[in-house]
């Protein structure tokens, strides 16, 4: 089912946009102003929005900057009147999708709306087609701009991140950039390997080199000659064997288990860790001098929960992989409000296991945040009972209230808006605001 965010400030306007599309099969959300078109789509990410381009507490480019900031590759389209022209031609310019003058046209619109649906995916191969790594926060750009830049050099790199953020992904974009792209690329997990067999798995070894060598092995250094060599959780080497991994990093030769002189190596070396290789060096299990080499140039990945704006670029991309011909699906508000909740301590990995298990669960087009339990995702929730003590701060004796509201109604929010004599929006609002669960009551 398409979805689209209608954004006017005209209530008739508003009106009949909503029916007109619905009546076509859309799901169709609706705000009345820019404010809360970006808070609208926040809650509710979609992959068009259409926006009126004058309103009074901003123009529709102020709607299209917020959308673009949680999501980049959302469709725009505006809706102006004659005189307003120029700006719409302005804004086309800087990255919206079409524009339609009033009064509209609703084939007109609904055959641009079609059209640029159907571009999607296309936006988002050209997004992904150069580093494969979705996403376009700003924590994540700055990574990839400094990643292009070391792509350019030679130079051996540290990658340092959590697990589960990435990190082969990264490597292999840094081979694809570079003047290597050409070689081979060769990952070796030194975490997954006994300490005896790693030594012959890195540096290979001859026949009769030890009992049982039957036969010759090349290691994934000569395996990697004129290419990249990743060398993953590099703080799980042993420390016995580090020396060897040094003196290669220096020489660019390998000495063969059991052979009688060392072989040239051209290989560019990236290592990753999910540790503190300095914390490491400290506590003596990592040898400084082949920190210091390795730490010519690092890079560090940032988390999940420190660029959720990528979230939902995320969610989008696994469920088309993970789809499988089915029918599509999309998440409920609440399920995409606890997604967007959560701190993710598996980052990446963990965002796609959850979207496969919806995607197992699912019954229906709709994802709804019950497939979330027994997952991490779903909290217990908040109590809030007794009274409010005075002393706390007047943020943490608002929590309490709407905690209480929400408590009392069931998490029923616009009976708890009518409690507390606000708007459901405010509700809304602060619910996000205390990071209180988006979980529903039964």
């Amino acid at each position: 089912m398409n979805r689209v965010l209608v954004v006017d400030d005209e209530p008739a306007m508003l009106a009949a946009l909503e029916a007109s599309f619905s009546h076509k099969g859309w799901k169709v959300e609706t705000a009345s102003g820019t404010h809360e078109a970006v808070e609208r789509f926040r809650e509710w990410p979609c992959p068009l929005v259409i926006t009126d381009m004058r309103m009074p507490d901003g123009d529709g480019l102020k709607v299209m900057t917020g959308v673009r900031s949680l999501a980049p590759e959302t469709a725009v389209i505006f809706l102006t009147a004659y005189g307003s022209v120029p700006e719409a031609v302005k804004a086309m310019k800087g990255g919206a999708c079409d524009y339609l003058v009033k009064p509209i046209c609703f084939d007109q619109l609904h055959e641009a709306a079609q059209r640029v649906l159907r571009d999607d995916p296309v936006r988002r191969e050209r997004r992904e087609s150069e580093t494969g790594i979705v996403g376009n926060s700003a924590p994540l750009r700055k990574v990839i701009e400094r990643a292009r830049q070391i792509a350019r050099t030679d130079v051996d790199l540290l990658l340092e991140a959590e697990s589960g953020t990435g990190k082969e992904l990264f490597a292999r974009m840094l081979h694809d950039l570079s003047r290597r792209r050409n070689g081979p690329f060769v990952a070796v997990n030194c975490a997954a390997f006994p300490d005896t067999l790693l030594e012959s798995e890195l540096f290979g070894f001859v026949k009769g080199a030890f009992t049982g060598a039957a036969f010759s092995r090349t290691g994934k250094f000569e395996l990697a000659n004129r290419g990249t060599l990743l060398l993953d959780e590099i703080s799980e080497m042993p420390v016995q064997l580090q020396p060897k991994l040094l003196r290669v990093l220096q020489q660019r030769e390998v000495d063969r288990l059991g052979d009688r002189g060392p072989v040239g190596v051209d290989v560019r070396v990236v290592a990753t860790t999910n540790r503190d290789l300095a914390q490491a060096v400290k506590d003596g299990s990592f040898r400084a001098d082949l920190y210091y080499r390795l730490n010519v140039v690092a890079l560090k990945i940032p988390p999940l929960r420190e660029r959720k704006e990528d979230i939902p670029a995320l969610v989008e991309h696994f469920m088309g992989k993970y789809a499988m011909g089915s029918s599509a699906v999309e998440l409920s508000r609440e399920t995409m409000e606890c997604i967007l909740a959560h701190d993710w301590p598996g980052n990446v990995r963990e965002l796609e296991n959850i979207v496969r298990r919806i995607l197992a669960l699912v019954i229906g087009p709709v994802a709804e945040v019950d497939l979330l339990e027994g997952t991490n995702l779903i909290k217990p929730p908040e109590t809030a009972s007794g009274p409010i003590e005075l002393g706390a701060s007047l943020q943490e004796m608002e929590k309490q209230m709407y905690l209480r509201a929400l408590e009392e109604t069931q998490g029923n929010r616009t009976h708890a808006a009518e409690i507390l004599g606000v708007s459901v929006r405010t509700v809304r609002n602060k619910i996000r605001e205390y990071g209180i669960s988006p979980r529903r009551y039964v």
